[in-house]
């Protein structure tokens, strides 16, 4: 099962599996590659996490995932790309995250005839 989200799905090359697979384990050999760009705070240098294994910091089985540095899955240049555990993966991404989930929300409640947020009236 893919984590991608199907309105997502075609912003990734055709070949997404092959350059995902060959971030995590030919330039990554399966351990996550953050260095604290996650901003976790959990650990110094290199994130120890190992595919397969369990997490130091949860004991939770670990999934490395390819995190996107600028957030573009169109970007598939390896120096944008970083093989990172799910917790790292997560942290790095938790304030794009929430600009996405609320300009949805936004656009939502505009949708539905509701006033913006500025308190303009929205169209349909």
């Amino acid at each position: 099962m893919s984590p991608i989200r199907p309105e997502n799905r075609n912003r990734y090359p055709k070949d997404w599996p092959k350059i995902s697979q060959r971030i995590r384990f030919e330039r990554a050999q399966g351990r996550c590659e953050c260095t604290g760009e996650c901003g976790r705070g959990t650990h110094d240098g290199r994130c120890s996490n190992i595919h397969g294994q369990y997490a130091y910091s949860t004991g939770s089985k670990v999934v490395l995932t390819v995190a996107h540095l600028d957030h573009t899955p169109e970007n598939c240049d390896p120096a944008n790309l970083r093989a990172m555990c799910q917790g790292c993966h997560l942290h790095y991404d938790r304030d794009h995250h929430r600009e996405t989930a609320a300009a949805t929300r936004r656009a939502a409640i505009e949708n539905a005839g509701q006033l913006a947020i500025d308190g303009t009236e929205a169209t349909r």
